[in-house]
């Protein structure tokens, strides 16, 4: 299917798209022809980046690093009403953030929407949302953690890259007090955005699966793609590289976690697995859960071949890179290390 022809048939959708997305994502199947792959448009100096809280709350003062650190880019900003607001734990109410977040989709003069913060609540509003303007203009969309339900859903939907990375609440008050990963992990924002060539090298770990992959790069928050199954977000993995990462849940609940991916499908069929970081809460005394996340991975995934890493730096943590969610990619695990890298990189054999 060519893109004219592509652009045409989801345009004919119109505000239904989303209802036949869900339709046709219920049986579990991978679309028999996949949409070609949409990569917006890469920023260049004078472009404008919009600020939305589609999920928590924050304020103009907690966003004002952020905002002087992307002017300095050479972007402007474009803050939008959810700023500032609250509802309960929310960047508003429902309808408030789904109208700003609308808003901004609708903005051709928008190249790209990062998500403010993360926490909770883009469940809320994802199906009130008409992406159409998005297809009509492609933009980037930017963030993680509670984000992961909007890059799931337009992955899913549209074939539409992304960027998994940290958000303004992660960007620190002083510069000169952070530390450099922190830094490096931030600037990998503007690389992606730029269109540079993203690779990045996880250090050895002991229980590292050596081997070479190349697929689409999907994943995130462990938990959010959990609650996705069954919805018009929930993604394919089979021949893909799957990343996954969360914070603040017990080891037993992680284990379920990765016995839900086993039992759907999600782990049979990848092309490769990396797992991040992973901040679990303490076992209640009494109720350890005996086993660490290593220990959990290792045993769902040991009777598949496919490369593996673990600790890859993205997560709820400082070293957290920004990954082109999407995009095709190679994982290379036949040293130890883990190196992942865009398709276009060419790896040369190991002696």
């Amino acid at each position: 299917m060519n893109r004219k022809n592509f652009l045409s048939s989801l345009l004919a959708l119109g505000a239904t798209g989303p209802v036949l997305a869900a339709e046709k994502r219920s049986s579990f199947a991978p679309p028999a022809a996949p949409f070609p792959l949409i990569t917006p448009p890469f920023l260049k100096p004078g472009d404008s980046i919009g600020i939305t809280c589609p999920a928590g709350n924050i304020t103009l003062k907690e966003i004002e690093p952020a905002m002087q650190l992307i002017r300095s880019w050479g972007f402007q900003i474009k803050v939008g009403d959810t700023v500032g607001k609250r509802d309960a734990i929310f960047g508003g109410t429902d309808e408030e953030r789904a109208a700003d977040f609308q808003k901004m989709l609708n903005d051709p003069g928008i190249a790209a929407i990062l998500c403010a913060r993360g926490g909770y609540g883009v469940v809320h509003i994802i199906d009130q949302l008409d992406f159409v303007p998005l297809i009509q203009h492609p933009k980037w969309i930017i963030g993680f953690s509670d984000i992961t339900v909007l890059l799931c859903h337009i992955h899913t939907n549209f074939n539409m890259a992304s960027i998994h990375s940290k958000m303004c609440n992660s960007f620190p008050d002083d510069w000169t007090k952070a530390e450099p990963v922190q830094v490096k992990s931030i600037l990998s924002i503007r690389q992606a955005l730029a269109g540079e060539r993203m690779e990045y090298t996880a250090a050895p770990h002991v229980q590292n699966r050596a081997g070479l992959a190349e697929g689409v790069l999907v994943g995130g928050n462990l938990k959010t793609i959990e609650t996705l199954a069954g919805t018009a977000s929930d993604i394919e993995t089979a021949g893909k590289i799957l990343f996954v990462e969360d914070t603040g849940e017990y080891l037993y609940s992680v284990d379920r976690m990765f016995w839900h991916l086993e039992r759907t499908g999600k782990l049979g069929r990848l092309a490769g697995l990396v797992v991040g970081g992973f901040k679990v809460k303490p076992d209640d005394p009494g109720e350890e859960f005996g086993r660490t996340v290593v220990d959990i991975v290792t045993e769902r995934v040991k009777k598949y071949s496919y490369p593996l890493c673990f600790d890859f730096p993205v997560g709820h943590q400082k070293e957290n890179y920004a990954l082109k969610y999407g995009i095709p990619h190679i994982l290379d695990t036949r040293d130890g290390q883990a190196r992942l890298s865009e398709k276009s990189v060419t790896i040369a054999p190991l002696p």
